[in-house]
């Protein structure tokens, strides 16, 4: 049996939906507070989740390609967290840890101060090796093939 488009683009949707469940319950029933750019993850999956519920009424191709690029967006922020989860490269300043090397003593205590309460270089929890911005990135890669193939689906 071959899946209609529209049939993809739920199924998308869905999966979109079912990642940002798993965030809220990480955060709510975990207590995983999420860090800056795991909410910059999120934005993407919730554009997903309105074009998915958009496709039962019109399930076109040009609403497929918007659900694939949401996902590559998702993913794309998913892989720069975790290059700098893993040091790979320097996160926001706004989330990431920072040089205390030749800061006086007021500007360390200011540092502090507005250091945020979660950071985003830090790992809060893994699976097999690969933290949630990792597992993000993944499977909304997975998820952006099935958005890709409903926009190829015929009508």
């Amino acid at each position: 049996m071959m899946l209609t488009r529209k049939m993809l683009m739920l199924t998308a949707a869905a999966g979109s939906l079912a990642l940002m469940l798993g965030a809220y319950a990480f955060q709510h029933l975990g207590g995983l507070a999420p860090c800056q750019m795991c909410i910059w993850q999120r934005y993407p999956h919730i554009i997903a989740i309105a074009i998915g519920l958009i496709a039962v009424r019109f399930g076109n191709a040009a609403l497929a390609w918007l659900g694939a690029l949401a996902a590559f967006v998702t993913a794309g922020i998913g892989g720069y967290h975790t290059g700098v989860e893993r040091g790979w490269w320097e996160g926001p300043t706004s989330c990431s840890a920072q040089s205390i090397g030749g800061l006086s003593t007021d500007e360390l205590f200011e540092q502090i101060m507005t250091a945020p309460v979660v950071r985003c270089d830090d790992v809060a929890w893994a699976f097999m090796g690969l933290s949630m911005a990792s597992w993000n990135m993944i499977l909304s890669l997975i998820l952006a093939g099935i958005w890709i193939a409903a926009a190829r689906r015929p009508a």
